[in-house]
């Protein structure tokens, strides 16, 4: 069995093309618009604050990327409203 490493991943990420709308839904729905570790908790006089771990993730940026690419064929390509995927 071969392992895939992670340049290939990337690189698959990268070159990654959006051709339907429902791909692109899906890839706008699953990809969060930001980072969605990040928390502040209180509990009474204390708060404490986790930061965003997602650029820790090694594909976090090809990601990002992916997810811009599915939007702006929707609106490009489709005429889609895509305000509900940018909250």
């Amino acid at each position: 069995m071969k392992i895939i490493g992670l340049t290939a991943v990337k690189n698959w990420l990268t070159a990654f093309e959006v051709k339907q709308p429902q791909i692109a839904h899906l890839i706008c729905s699953v990809i969060p618009p930001h980072c969605p570790f990040e928390r502040t908790i209180r509990c009474f006089h204390w708060t404490v604050r986790i930061p965003p771990l997602c650029h820790l993730n090694p594909v976090y940026e090809e990601l990002m990327v992916l997810r811009f690419r599915a939007l702006e064929y929707l609106v490009e390509v489709c005429g889609e409203d895509i305000t509900k995927y940018c909250h």
